[in-house]
């Protein structure tokens, strides 16, 4: 019989700062990636889904390698 760690139930307001950076960092790169590539992304705006082509993609100006 295998049993869990014990979590401490705070975890995710403890890392979220850590979590919301590496989130922000990966839909980032999903963008660059898109863009790269010459595929458009889809997005919600005015309750319908719009497709946005990749020459209109805007990426942040955030260097792709940062860390915390």
């Amino acid at each position: 019989m295998t049993t869990r760690p014990q979590l401490p139930e705070n975890l995710l307001i403890a890392y979220s700062d850590k979590i919301q950076a590496a989130v922000s960092r990966a839909v980032r790169h999903a963008l660059l990636m898109h863009k790269r590539a010459g595929n458009p992304i889809a997005v919600w705006r005015d309750d319908r889904v719009v497709i946005i082509p990749p020459e209109e993609i805007v990426v942040d100006d955030e260097p792709e390698s940062s860390h915390d």
